[in-house]
C-alpha cells in the first residue's frame, strides 16, 4: 500500500511540475509579447519625437533663411544707394578735377 501511495505521490508531483513549467512558459510568452510591445512603442515614440525635433528646425531653418534673405535685399539696396551717391559725388567734382589736371599738364615751370 506505501508503494501505490508513493507512485500516487510521485504522480502527482510530476503533474504539478508539468502546471508548473506551463505556467512559466506561459508567463515567458507574455513577457516576451509585452517586451515587443514596449520596444514598438518607445520606436514609436522616438520616430515622433525625432519628427517633432526635424519640424523645429526646418521651421527655425525657414525663419534664419527668410530674414537673411530680407537681410541680403537690404544689403543690396544700401549698397546701391551708397553707389549712386558715390557716382553723383563724383559726377559734381569731376570737371574741378579735369581743370585741375589740364592746368598741370599743360603749365610748363621754368
Amino acid at each position: 500500500m506505501d508503494s501505490m501511495r508513493g507512485q500516487g505521490g510521485i504522480q502527482m508531483l510530476l503533474t504539478a511540475e508539468q502546471e508548473a513549467q506551463q505556467i512559466v512558459y506561459a508567463a515567458r510568452n507574455v513577457k516576451t509579447t509585452r517586451l515587443r510591445q514596449a520596444i514598438e512603442e518607445a520606436e514609436m515614440e522616438v520616430s515622433n519625437y525625432r519628427s517633432h525635433l526635424e519640424a523645429e528646425y526646418k521651421q527655425k531653418l525657414y525663419e534664419t533663411s527668410g530674414s537673411s534673405d530680407s537681410t541680403e535685399k537690404r544689403l543690396e539696396v544700401e549698397t546701391e544707394q551708397k553707389i549712386q551717391h558715390l557716382n553723383n559725388a563724383a559726377s559734381e567734382v569731376s570737371p574741378e578735377v579735369i581743370a585741375m589736371l589740364t592746368k598741370y599738364i599743360t603749365t610748363i615751370k621754368a
